[in-house]
């Protein structure tokens, strides 16, 4: 009798532990489907074309690929992030510790006048993304911009005297800007918003010299694609007869090179502008803040062209 109630319990045990893992994925594909809807929301689009227009519209020159982060090779909005939400974060531990009015105040200050600069790089960033992530990053940018709202709110009570209310608000900034930043990870390793699409490149490739062709399959001065296993390949002949070969697809948002325009040694990607040197493969001009993988080039007694990639056949 003892085994048997023992054994009843168990399986009453495991029988609600697999409903209740049951409920947790179902609650867990709801939420992903829900994510991922937002790249389909449509509706959005009414909006985000002028908005788009907008911001390319503002006359920054060079600041815009400081924005972009082509200075330090990776996008600079996710460092710029962490002022306001480090700062944000520790007032609302100071919050809940007496005797620190002042201070959570102050941190409260520094995370607003540290989102401006934030919010800028990621508008610049937006501008210059696929629809479906532009979609997704509009609603990622109404959350925070709620959240400076409450915290603007937040901070001008607390200087008031008015610190429940302050605090109150400070707490709901911190939600809207937590909600901000799960949908910036979404947009950054879901949606690939950032990452260099050209990084797979060499392990794509198998190490040593390739064939692509022959010397007059390549016309002086014209763009022409070509397949080198897995990976598209832009061949470029200049007038003096040197030739160029880089990884064709783009490392911004893996854009056609061939298709772009080609002026004073450089490619252009005609989706979104990145400029790229056919030399090198080095980006002169963003939103790409990583360059293109530069192929060398070997031209045999007989004209056939042969290229090698310096690092291919790298797994690790």
């Amino acid at each position: 009798m003892r085994l048997s109630a023992g054994y009843t319990k168990f399986a009453v045990l495991a029988s609600s532990s697999g409903r209740v893992n049951v409920a947790a994925a179902r609650t867990e594909g709801l939420f992903l489907r829900s994510l991922d809807a937002l790249g389909r929301l449509e509706k959005l689009d009414v909006v985000i074309s002028p908005l788009r227009g907008m911001v390319r519209g503002v006359p920054l020159g060079r600041c815009r690929d400081v924005l972009h982060g082509l200075p330090i090779g990776h996008p600079l909005h996710p460092a710029l992030v962490q002022v306001p939400m480090g700062a944000w974060i520790s007032a609302a531990v100071l919050d809940v510790v007496p005797g620190t009015r002042r201070s959570a105040r102050i941190l409260v200050g520094v995370g607003v006048l540290g989102a401006v600069p934030a919010a800028l790089s990621g508008w610049v960033d937006w501008a210059e993304q696929h629809e479906d992530q532009m979609r997704t990053g509009l609603v990622h940018a109404t959350s925070i911009a709620a959240a400076i709202g409450l915290y603007t709110g937040s901070w001008v009570h607390r200087g008031r005297g008015r610190t429940a209310l302050g605090k109150a608000l400070g707490f709901a900034g911190l939600c809207m800007a937590g909600t901000g930043g799960m949908l910036g990870g979404h947009l950054a390793y879901r949606q690939a918003v950032g990452a260099n699409k050209a990084a797979e490149v060499r392990r794509l490739l198998e190490e040593g010299w390739h064939p692509v062709g022959r010397v007059e399959d390549f016309p002086v001065g014209e763009a022409v694609r070509r397949e080198l296993g897995e990976v598209p390949l832009l061949v470029f002949r200049q007038p003096g007869g040197r030739i160029h070969v880089l990884a064709e697809r783009c490392s911004h948002l893996s854009g056609p090179l061939s298709d772009g325009k080609i002026a004073d040694g450089c490619v252009e990607c005609p989706w979104h502008g990145s400029v790229f040197r056919l030399s090198d493969g080095a980006n002169v001009r963003g939103p790409a803040t990583a360059p293109q993988p530069s192929f060398q080039v070997n031209v045999d007694s007989d004209g056939n062209v042969h290229v090698q990639l310096p690092g291919a056949g790298c797994t690790t």
